[in-house]
């Protein structure tokens, strides 16, 4: 037995959709005729009941027709549209209908009444050939209707997803008993998100789309409204409503443009998906006829009760590939592009196909906020202002660190925020596959950074390899690689080794910890450790659970140790509670990286002194709330320059 799941009405939803007896709410008198139109579509059948009920778990004309269809030819799957939504059944079904279709062929005239009860009444008559023998029986068996008759307990079982016509997706509304309702949350589309918790599984992320709430009147609308933009009558930036303008004479209804400009423009139900801001991640794994779109909440892994089209991911594929400009096909099966939604969230999409997967799959992850800074990181809680302060002076006196961390720690976020620690007159050259660090808010306070765009090679794109060359003729200032993951990580640290760049290198590498990254470094990419040595820094970020939900901060920063040929790393600061703490080192004099940094005339006390004034200006601003570029920039333009 399941239980709904959705926010607004079963009943009044069928009931206007001409499907009264889905989910068991149909009249018990049989229909009398059968109205449906049908076509196959390659290997789908397409049943339009506009004027006909249409419900295959309970019409048992409207079965039969579709069995009668079915006599001659396998169906991969059936989809009954009914005034301008579809209804998607699923695998168990089209495989009883499809087997009764078989039974009914191979059976030919040698029963009569059981080829007729076949095609209206499949399951009962499966029953009654379980206890048969004989050529019928067999045919039971070699049609397939007894195996799947058994994987079909009654025709309630039959009832289908629900989807809008003009949209790539189906939600399944049903809620197994067992789950617990932990929370409802409105989002800004107009659509409702519910999480259930399951003794069984991972927990339910159950959507309630705002498409689904549309009338049989609204959605004729949206219906013809569609269609004149998918046939040139109108377009531009404000296709959707002046298409909405179009075909109606009433005014303009904001959520019916709402609705068509996500399935337009837009990116359809990944913009209800991330409307939802504890939502970081979506998956839609191939083959996405057999796998519903997981996402990741707070730091958690859900299945949702969404379930992407074939069409719909193909469609995606298309576009992007239209507007990152990169290929994406058999030759080139993998891709690795940003998007923006209608709401303004960045995404950084990898996508595969074939033939390195069974289909099309994607993995949609938010970009890192770009208006980070250390104030707001001290503010947050992410890390103290002595941490803070310490990064700060480091950076400012041309570190070479490192940024570790595991997926999804926030890696890139910190490297964004540690560049606007680097004095404006300081030349910064940023390489990156795929666009995530804050380069135009950067340049928008005055700071001179030149972003480099790489790629496979292929097209105009350059590899990393080459760009980390042309990076070093770019000017003297600072390198910043976002992400080290390949043979560019020799030229880099060769660069170190002789000094070739004599500012600040930086960059991201997958690791927890220094000795991972070390591992990462020499043995996976081939680094040799002497050149390794020119490393000053490892910080380590990590994503943890709280009650409040998924945060992050920095649990560690180490300092690189080089004597002869050997490498070690002591901490500076580690995690002690919920934020990292000073281990003591510096204080004790014994940091060999604080010593470095000293300049001339300078001496050791004079940095730990320079860490502190930068500690209470940090705070300050956290405290006051100053924490955005503009306003952190103008704070900075005042500091001492120690």
């Amino acid at each position: 037995m399941s239980q709904n799941a959705s926010g607004f009405s079963i009943e009044s939803l069928l009931a206007d959709a001409g499907l009264g007896g889905l989910f068991g709410l149909g009249s018990d008198e049989p229909d009398q005729t059968c109205s449906c139109r049908m076509r196959f579509e390659d290997r789908l059948l397409a049943v339009d009941a506009t004027d006909c009920d249409g419900d295959l778990s309970q019409s048992t004309v409207c079965r039969q027709a579709v069995v009668e269809q079915l006599v001659d030819r396998d169906a991969g799957g059936i989809v009954v549209e009914s005034n301008g939504r579809e209804y998607r059944y699923d695998d168990a079904t089209v495989s009883l209908l499809s087997a009764a279709g078989r039974f009914v062929d191979l059976l030919g005239d040698r029963d009569e009444r059981l080829a007729d009860a076949a095609a209206s009444d499949p399951l009962d008559v499966a029953a009654e050939l379980e206890t048969r023998v004989g050529p019928v029986a067999d045919v039971g068996v070699e049609s397939g209707l007894l195996d799947a008759a058994a994987a079909i307990p009654d025709y309630a079982a039959l009832a289908p997803d629900v989807g809008l016509r003009i949209a790539d997706y189906y939600v399944d509304q049903a809620v197994t008993e067992d789950a617990r309702l932990e929370g409802v949350t409105s989002l800004s589309t107009g659509s409702e998100a519910r999480i259930y918790r399951r003794d069984d599984s991972v927990p339910l992320y159950a959507l309630d789309p705002v498409d689904l709430t549309l009338s049989p009147a609204e959605r004729e609308i949206l219906l013809d409204a569609y269609e004149a933009i998918a046939n040139g009558l109108v377009d531009g930036e404000r296709a959707a409503s002046r298409a909405i303008e179009h075909v109606t004479d009433d005014a303009v209804d904001p959520l019916l443009t709402a609705i068509l400009a996500k399935h337009t423009s837009g990116y359809g139900v990944l913009e209800d998906l991330f409307a939802d801001d504890r939502v970081t991640d979506v998956y839609v794994t191939s083959p996405v006829s057999a796998n519903p779109v997981r996402v990741v909440v707070d730091g958690q892994s859900m299945t949702t009760n969404v379930h992407m089209t074939e069409s719909g991911a193909e469609a995606l594929a298309s576009r992007i590939r239209r507007t990152s400009g990169r290929a994406f096909s058999r030759a080139s099966p993998t891709v690795d592009a940003t998007a923006g939604l209608d709401n303004g969230i960045d995404l950084r999409i990898a996508g595969i196909t074939d033939p390195v997967a069974e289909g099309v799959a994607f993995a949609f992850r938010e970009q890192a906020d770009d208006q980070f800074t250390l104030p707001s990181l001290v503010a947050n809680d992410t890390m103290s202002p002595e941490v803070a302060a310490f990064l700060s002076v480091a950076i400012e006196r041309n570190a070479a660190a490192l940024i570790a961390g595991t997926r999804g720690a926030g890696k890139t976020t910190l490297l964004g925020t540690l560049l606007y620690e680097l004095t404006p007159d300081t030349r910064t050259v940023v390489i990156e596959d795929t666009p995530e660090l804050p380069v135009k808010p950067l340049q928008s306070v005055d700071r001179d950074v030149q972003a480099l765009r790489t790629g496979t090679g292929e097209g105009p794109e350059i590899t990393a390899t080459d760009a980390l060359r042309t990076a070093l003729r770019l000017g003297d200032g600072a390198l910043v690689v976002g992400e080290i993951r390949g043979e560019e990580a020799q030229v880099l640290y060769e660069a170190m080794r002789v000094g070739a760049n004599a500012n600040a290198v930086l960059g991201t590498i997958h690791g927890d910890g220094a000795e991972e990254v070390y591992e990462r470094v020499v043995s996976d990419l081939g680094v040799p450790p002497s050149s390794f040595g020119a490393t000053d820094l490892v910080v380590t970020v990590q994503a943890y659970r709280t009650a409040q939900g998924r945060k992050r901060r920095l649990a560690r920063i180490e300092e690189v140790m080089v004597s002869g040929e050997d490498i070690w790393f002591e901490p500076l600061y580690e995690i002690e509670g919920d934020q990292a703490q000073s281990t003591g080192r510096i204080d004790r004099g014994e940091s060999r990286f604080i010593d470095r940094l000293t300049g001339p005339g300078e001496t050791y006390a004079d940095i730990r002194a320079a860490i502190d004034r930068r500690s209470r200006l940090l705070a300050e601003l956290a405290d006051d709330g100053r924490t955005s570029p503009r306003e952190v920039a103008a704070a900075y333009a005042g500091r001492e320059n120690v």
